[in-house]
């Protein structure tokens, strides 16, 4: 290992530093033996050097390990997460994969980061036998003797660390030739009767027990350092620095390195903040004064916080920004300096403030931090910024602030975000497991019902009694081992006057949907009676308000609602009941959650067009449209309007009605869909959906096809919700109705109008790593029957060549047609049902003939006779040769009736930019022979593009969800 000309005066340094600490040592190990009942905490204490040439650290670990627990203990595991960097089989490459992330799988040896351990001994100087766990960032020590209860053993770890680049997941060493260290020395696991043990999967929920940590760290010269932890001042020496950094009863030590001064210290009168969170365009007074008053807040709802110093770092904010429209570049943002700065600072310091302090579970009981954490940001908005808006400025530029978007409130947006993966049936219980949840989830919708379930609570019981128990309960369990959501519960028991069970046995504990309704309401000059409905069975209290035009005049809770019930209230000026009018409650639907009181007539919501997609305004049924332009050869460009019903959050019932014009053909063309889903649990058979949809265009000049299909579909999912693989069974039934030009009658060899019945079961597994899908396709029609197979599979092997291999069979078991339109093909489908995307679809020709959608027999080469009226088995290989320039080979055979069976291959270069959305083929050699010194090659080049909007949406968003 290289050394710096400065390591001779470090080691000297470090010596003078390592005797202090014996000395130490010796009077505690005194103390020890004295009276052990008096030691209960672990001890840890590090010298660190960071070598910045090799990125490395070089670390001399003492640890004493107390058995904290009831049994005797002869294994100790210890954290080491910085080695999950280390190669592409550990549980974060995989979990990258699960995500469609291939940056740790393709990296190279010196971006990666490793943990290299050269020994390990106890207090009497004897080497331990240690291997590693599982996915290799968990190491367990087998000691020599059984730990009893209460007693200590001290171990001594010499090691080096190599630290990854950045790039992965923002630890490790940075572009600017700064470093983010945080989980990267050995942590001793939790042990509570058992053995907490996780993987680093880039969750940021290490789960390591108390310490008290000192840590001697050398460092280079030109770097400036930043730390969670308390530290004493910075000793220079040639060619390195070294600091002291100090943390009572902590988890771990986070140290940022930067090449610049970039934090700045607040001292406050409730807590010294030590922060690089910024803004150029808020004044640095101003931004002093904002950070003084987030303070004051925390201490006012939280308490005292434990330590000397909070770390709120623009990195940590990173890690866990606010999603949304807050994550828009800074020039375009629409709030104000002050409020974006401060809603910035506060969702950093609130997190890093519990985090610091709380030591829950943070896999299986993140839910309590993030349930105190946001609804303390609820909180600070109402109070502070009770009037701001969701999209902040835009809300009052004309033609968007009739937008229900502009009209909602900052606040709304936690019941808009968790409500969205709700409605697409992918809402996940609040106590289900850290890396259990789909990242949307993880990342967004669990941490938002949580805090909207804490503002649930304090709009039922008093907002009092909420701000109460959450000052208990951080006062009572800070710093305390072993915290659990049990005893935030009964902290909130304690301070309610009503039941809560509701909130923990059917809001946090399930995934059940709440859902209410008001029906046939009567009313008497001093009453009002009314039903309310219970439509999803989540019993729930519900709050009705009485509205006189805008104004509330009564406010109600009501509970114990299983199926339906009647209640009587006092009638006052009311002229609308509203359901959950303070949006405090995440229900599931709320267009049904008003009933007006002035008639039936004056009952019926009004129609609402509105130009592009808005949110839910549950008072108008909501028609939206938006211009549109498609294109394909013989219609040209076609404008026209697009009409439909879906809200940013999905609807049950959804229309889609896209006229458009075409200027060749000078008509009108099309296509218009209904779709009604239904969604029945989370695994096994999951959805439903029930559709109807009509098309209509042309396929050649002034020959016009028109679709009519009806189609029911079903999907499964596993159990496991990360997992990529889904299972599909599609019935449809395809009505094709063609009028021809009359110059071409002549050339149409088949039945103008047609009809097929079309069943087609699919199992995809959609892995970055290890694609595989196959499908069954059965087509019956009054001409033919035939049966399909194809299987697709592409993997990513260590050496990081990918192989991609599909294979295709189909078999007519009737064909009565005496044309190739209903044959199998080769390279170009007809496409008969009408559904690939073809933008020249009749030609053989020219640009547009030169496309090509892997489908049927997948060739790229334009051979004779391409096409098989009895069966057909073909397969399509390619592996890469240099990133994305790959070789691909198709070999097969076809076979037509009364011919033999033919053997057909071609090979050539694919340039595969985009997986399936954009790729060039090069044909090489084939049946026709070396097609690349032939005449007119242009011609023989084939592309794969894709230009629906919808279809390259998914391709950034399939990793959310």
């Amino acid at each position: 290992m290289p050394f710096t000309r400065a390591e001779p005066l470090v080691q000297i340094f470090n010596l003078v530093v390592l005797i202090n600490h014996r000395v130490l040592l010796s009077i505690s190990l005194l103390v020890i033996m004295v009276c052990p009942k008096l030691w209960g905490q672990h001890k840890n204490e590090i010298v660190a050097t960071l070598d910045g040439p090799t990125n490395q650290i070089r670390i001399r670990q003492h640890f004493t390990y107390v058995n904290q627990s009831k049994r005797g203990l002869s294994t100790l595991y210890f954290n080491d997460w910085n080695h999950a960097y280390s190669n592409k089989n550990t549980a974060l490459a995989k979990r990258f994969a699960e995500e469609f992330n291939r940056s740790l799988h393709l990296a190279k040896d010196r971006e990666r980061g490793k943990t290299t351990i050269k020994t390990i001994v106890d207090d009497n100087y004897a080497g331990l036998d240690w291997k590693r766990e599982g996915n290799s960032d968990i190491i367990s020590v087998t000691l020599n003797e059984v730990l009893k209860p209460s007693e200590s053993i001290q171990l001594f770890f010499t090691y080096t660390i190599k630290l990854p680049s950045a790039k992965f997941t923002g630890y490790g060493r940075t572009d600017n030739l700064g470093y983010n260290l945080q989980n990267w020395y050995l942590t001793p696991a939790v042990f509570d009767g058992d053995w907490k043990l996780y993987n680093n999967i880039n969750l940021d929920d290490l789960y390591t027990d108390i310490t008290e940590t000192r840590i001697n760290f050398t460092f280079p010269e030109q770097l400036f350092l930043a730390s969670n932890y308390r530290m004493s001042s910075i000793a220079s020496f040639p060619g390195g620095q070294h600091v002291q950094l100090i943390g009572d009863k902590r988890k771990n030590c986070e140290i940022i390195l930067t090449i610049d001064e970039r934090f700045t210290k607040h001292v406050t009168d409730y807590l010294t903040i030590t922060t690089d969170i910024e803004s150029n365009k808020y004044e640095e007074i101003s931004q002093g004064i904002s950070i003084i008053k987030i303070a004051q807040f925390l201490h006012e709802n939280l308490g005292k916080y434990p330590h000397d110093n909070l770390l709120v770092s623009e990195f940590d904010y990173n890690r866990s920004p606010l999603y949304g429209i807050s994550q828009l570049p800074s020039f375009i943002r629409p709030y104000e300096e002050q409020f974006q700065f401060e809603m910035k600072f506060l969702k950093t310091a609130i997190r890093n403030y519990l985090k610091e302090s709380l030591y829950l579970d943070p896999r299986k009981e993140r839910w309590v931090n993030d349930a105190i954490g946001y609804y303390l940001m609820i909180k600070y908005v109402e109070e502070h910024y009770p009037d701001q808006k969701l999209i902040g400025k835009l809300s009052k530029i004309w033609g968007l602030k009739n937008f229900h978007l502009a009209q909602m409130d900052f606040n709304e947006q936690y019941s808009l975000f968790s409500m969205l993966s709700a409605r697409k049936n992918i809402d996940q219980a609040l106590t289900t497991s850290n890396d259990s949840l789909i990242k949307f989830n993880q990342k967004i919708a669990n941490g938002y019902k949580a805090g909207l379930g804490m503002s649930y609570l304090s709009a039922y019981l008093g907002e009092k009694k909420i701000d109460s128990t959450v000052l208990d309960f951080f006062k009572n369990y800070k710093q305390k081992q072993f915290v659990s959501a049990t005893d935030f519960r009964k902290t909130i028991e304690k301070y309610a006057d009503k039941e809560v069970d509701w909130f923990f046995d059917e809001y946090v504990s399930t995934d059940k949907k709440i859902d209410y309704k008001i029906k046939n309401v009567d009313k008497t000059e001093d009453s009002i009676t009314f039903v309310l409905k219970n439509k999803r069975g989540t019993n729930v209290p519900i709050s009705v308000f009485g509205l006189e035009k805008d104004s509330v005049v009564s406010h109600y809770w009501f509970t114990d609602i299983d199926t339906t019930k009647t209640f009587t209230i006092p009638r006052k000026s009311e002229d609308r009941l509203v359901l959950n009018y303070d949006q405090k409650i995440p229900e599931f639907n709320q267009r049904d959650n008003w009933k007006t009181l002035n008639g039936w007539l004056s009952s019926n919501k009004k129609l609402k067009f509105q130009f592009f997609k808005d949110t839910e305004d549950p008072y108008y049924n909501q028609v939206f449209y938006v211009p549109i332009a498609n294109f394909n050869l013989y219609d040209g460009i076609t404008p026209g309007l697009r009409l439909y019903n879906k809200t940013f959050l999905e609807r049950q019932f959804q229309y889609d009605i896209s006229p458009t014009y075409s200027f060749l053909e000078k008509t009108l063309v099309g296509k218009v869909g209904f779709r009604y889903r239904k969604y029945h649990k989370k695994t096994g058979l999951y959805v439903t959906n029930y559709s109807f949809s009509a098309s209509s265009s042309h396929f050649q000049e002034n020959s016009r096809f028109s679709t009519l299909t009806p189609a029911v579909s079903f999907g499964w999912r596993p159990e496991d919700l990360l997992s990529n693989r889904r299972q599909y069974l599609l019935l449809r039934y395809r009505s094709v109705f063609r009028s021809i030009d009359d110059n071409l009658v002549g050339e149409l060899d088949t039945d103008p109008d047609y009809s097929v019945m079309n069943v087609r079961y699919t199992d995809v597994d959609n892995n970055i790593l290890n694609y595989s899908s196959w499908s069954v396709d059965a087509q019956h029609s009054s001409e033919f029957t035939k049966l399909a197979f194809e299987l697709e599979y592409r993997k990513l092997f260590q050496s990081n060549r990918q192989l991609n291999v599909r294979f295709y069979a189909g078999k007519f078991l009737r064909n009565k047609t005496e044309s190739n339109f209903f044959s199998f093909a080769l390279d170009r489908p007809t496409d008969y049902m009408y559904d690939l995307a073809y933008l020249g679809r009749s030609e053989d020709s020219g640009l547009y003939s030169q496309q090509v959608i892997i489908a049927e027999g997948g060739f790229k080469s334009k051979l004779e006779n391409p096409f098989a009226n009895d069966w057909i088995a073909t397969t399509n290989a390619s592996t890469n040769i240099w990133r994305w320039i790959e070789a691909y080979g198709d070999l097969g055979f076809i076979k037509n009736k009364g011919d033999n069976a033919r053997f057909v291959y071609d090979s050539g270069i694919r340039l595969n930019l985009v997986t399936d959305y954009f790729e060039l083929y090069f044909p090489v050699y084939s049946n026709r022979g070396w097609e690349i010194a032939q005449n007119d090659y242009e011609e023989r080049i084939r592309f794969v593009v894709t230009i629906s909007p919808r279809t390259l949406i998914g391709l950034f968003t399939r990793k959310w969800f």
